[in-house]
């Protein structure tokens, strides 16, 4: 059956997999007169849950008969699609009416969990899924379901624990030996989840899981071509999964072969173009490999489907300055900063881009607001002291010069040099802006800014060398 490789599905799959099959279980129909009618009905169901066309297949429901519609497992059948497409409430109420008949039917408890699990209500999920193993011990799906929850939360001896118990009633379920897998793999024991992915990839030579995690497997310990590999025979049994081909533009990357990793998150989002991840992976290769405009349109992307990402709003914000697009660029920067209030890197940049679009005085209402929030003692207070007041700059040169932390350090530089800079000191704005590629900090965002301007005024070296 299904749940042997897959623990998290939901029950309507077992039913649905004998349908795809041609095999129908008999214990759904009690009336031969019926039977026929049933099968045909449940069949195009099957058929569009299939498709993932779950609002039809709900429509199907509607189609049969009351003495069919009101039976135990199409009513379990019915709450479990009705979890797929979304809809735990309605899931609930449906589920509820079997359990009143039936207080211990696990089939229905495992459709209100996962309910549970859509609504976010994980105190109630685990609830349940206690409930359920009380009922039956052994019940492989719920105890997964709690190994994986246990492990989500780094609880790594429950989670063996469950999955240890579910390998004791099947030796091969899939989704207990990747979970296991999974603990070995946190407690730093490579060979012991190798061992257990291994014998997932044999068991389950057509699903695509036990490769990409043994792909991970590899990747994390540095064997990048043997996690290519696994990677392209996942590909092979599941061409558009998603997953597979993110993580394989994962690997590529490592390998710095950035074009075919771009072309796999391209892949990615042709796919599914309202996920997330592979736009962020997208729009960062972009950028880096110096299209601007891709990066753009890859990061306004990101910003819709996930506003609170304020790094998106930053990468924007970086490519509008380069563009010289100050208010624009303010703007970005204000939002990620309204995102991440704590990070003053991002009040510093919009303050920068708000004085470069119109007057010195523009940010300071916004900057006496920074101000309430920053630590008085720490450098980015002098800082934004400095925009605020238009005055001071001598202190906090010498500040800057005796901060320990090269790269607060060469943040701090670089915001001297665009004090300067705007005040119209050139050549104290060069000789800071100098200072800062000296001290060698690639991983601050102001490090690409500043790299943009030496080359535009052909001071040190030049981007890319």
């Amino acid at each position: 059956m299904i749940f042997c490789r897959n623990g998290s599905g939901l029950l309507l799959r077992v039913f649905f997999f004998f349908f795809l099959i041609g095999g129908i279980p008999a214990l759904l129909f009690s009336q031969e007169e019926s039977e026929e009618n049933l099968e045909f009905i449940l069949s195009e169901a099957a058929g569009y849950l299939a498709r993932r066309d779950f609002s039809s297949a709900l429509d199907v429901f509607n189609k049969l008969p009351p003495q069919d519609a009101e039976k135990t497992e199409i009513l379990v059948m019915r709450a479990s699609i009705l979890n797929s497409a979304g809809k735990p409430a309605e899931a609930k109420r449906t589920a509820n009416v079997v359990i009143a008949k039936e207080p211990e039917n696990t089939d229905a408890l495992m459709v209100l969990a996962d309910a549970a699990a859509l609504e976010g209500k994980e105190r109630d999920r685990r609830t349940l899924l206690d409930r359920v193993i009380r009922i039956d011990p052994n019940h492989t799906r719920a105890l997964n379901d709690l190994a994986n929850i246990n492990l989500g939360n780094q609880n790594l001896r429950a989670a063996a624990n469950y999955f240890d118990r579910v390998l004791a009633v099947e030796p091969n379920n899939g989704e207990a030996l990747i979970g296991r897998a999974s603990v070995h793999r946190y407690n730093r024991e490579p060979r012991k989840a190798e061992q257990l992915l291994n014998r997932a990839a044999n068991v389950y030579p057509d699903w695509a899981r036990p490769l990409q995690e043994r792909a991970r497997l590899y990747k994390g310990a540095g064997f990048y071509n043997d996690a290519l590999e696994d990677l392209d025979a996942a590909k092979k049994v599941e061409p558009d999964n998603y997953w597979v081909i993110v993580d394989r533009g994962l690997v590529l990357m490592d390998m710095n072969r950035r074009q075919e990793a771009l072309e796999e998150f391209n892949r990615a989002i042709q796919i599914d173009p309202n996920a997330f991840i592979a736009y962020v992976y997208s729009a960062g290769l972009k950028d880096d490999m110096g299209d601007y405009a891709g990066a753009e349109q890859d990061y306004a992307k990101l910003i819709k489907l996930r506003p609170e990402y304020y790094f998106a709003f930053e990468g924007l914000g970086v490519i509008k300055m380069k563009n010289k697009q100050w208010t624009q660029a303010r703007d970005a920067f204000l939002e990620a900063y309204r995102r991440a209030p704590k990070d003053y890197t991002y009040a510093l940049l919009a303050a920068v881009n708000w004085m470069r679009s119109g007057r010195l005085n523009d940010p300071k209402q916004f900057l006496a607001q920074v101000l309430r929030t920053a630590p008085r003692d720490s450098l980015e207070y002098s800082m934004l002291k400095l925009f605020h007041d238009l005055s001071g700059d001598a202190d906090v040169a010498v500040k800057t010069e005796n901060e320990k932390n090269i790269y607060t350090k060469a943040r701090m530089l670089f915001y001297l040099a665009s004090y300067y800079d705007i005040r119209g000191n050139t050549t104290l704005a060069n000789k800071y802006y100098t200072f800062v590629q000296e001290l060698n900090a690639p991983a601050i965002v102001e490090w690409r800014i500043n790299e943009w301007i030496l080359a535009e005024r052909g001071l040190g070296l030049r981007v890319g060398e």
